[in-house]
């Protein structure tokens, strides 16, 4: 309660300093509504159905591109965990694919996929790809030599000391990937609705601004925030919840 009641300060501060701000006339309402204003858009918007559709398009978007990027991150952390000196082969390429931002092949995606969903999918899988392959790469690298050590004593197979060593000790670095990638993900689908969208919160963000609606804008970025948030706080959770259940 004393954290929640700090971060309800913190947020009241932000509020009031947003209000000073309209009030002081630095800013026109145009281009800086009061917080009033932009709370009632966002009650009308919720009330009548439409922040909602643009949230789960956004969510299905973001899920859809995070699970194939899971997926992908998962059976390249076997392999380099596996077959290490076949990682040699594509090791480079992926080191250079992560210091290219996504955002800067959408020109060529769009020429490739079309403006369909093809090319907002693979944006948000760049995007979140890379901190999970990272983070499940270092976790099945840091099991524990001595229980490996056991599994060879106790004339376990590589493959059942893959399952029943390296991924008990890797679950939490993969959660941890898994919700760094997510993040990544939310962070992406602004430039993913960039492509062609008629729905979803990227869309919602830049529809409002071709329209000159900032308060909508403003309501697009704090519901991208709050969704990001919950989603964060799940897998807070379950890193949680494996610590406690390893340290049992």
């Amino acid at each position: 309660m004393n954290r929640v009641g700090k971060t309800a300060a913190g947020i009241g501060v932000l509020l009031a300093v947003w209000q000073l701000a309209v009030m002081s006339g630095i800013w026109s309402t145009y281009v800086l509504p009061p917080p009033s204003k932009v709370a009632n858009s966002f009650l009308v918007m919720a009330g009548n159905g439409t922040l909602w559709k643009h949230i789960l398009v956004s969510m299905r978007r973001v899920l859809t591109g995070f699970g194939i990027a899971f997926s992908l991150a998962l059976v390249c952390g076997i392999v380099a965990s596996g077959l290490p000196k076949l990682e040699e082969y594509y090791g480079g390429f992926l080191e250079f694919m992560r210091h290219v931002p996504p955002i800067s092949l959408i020109a060529l995606l769009i020429l490739w996929f079309g403006i369909g969903e093809t090319s907002k999918i693979i944006i948000i899988v760049l995007a979140s790809f890379f901190p999970m392959y990272l983070n499940i790469r270092k976790g099945f690298a840091s099991a524990d030599r001595k229980l490996l050590e056991v599994g060879e004593v106790f004339g376990l197979s590589r493959w059942q000391k893959f399952c029943r060593i390296i991924v008990p000790c890797a679950v939490p670095d993969v959660l941890v990937g898994m919700r760094i990638g997510l993040g990544y993900s939310w962070r992406a689908i602004i430039g993913a609705e960039m492509i062609a969208a008629a729905s979803g919160l990227g869309y919602l963000i830049l529809d409002a601004q071709q329209m000159s609606r900032s308060d909508r804008v403003i309501v697009g970025i704090i519901t991208i925030g709050m969704v990001g948030i919950l989603c964060d706080r799940i897998f807070q959770i379950l890193i949680q919840r494996c610590r406690s259940y390893e340290n049992k």
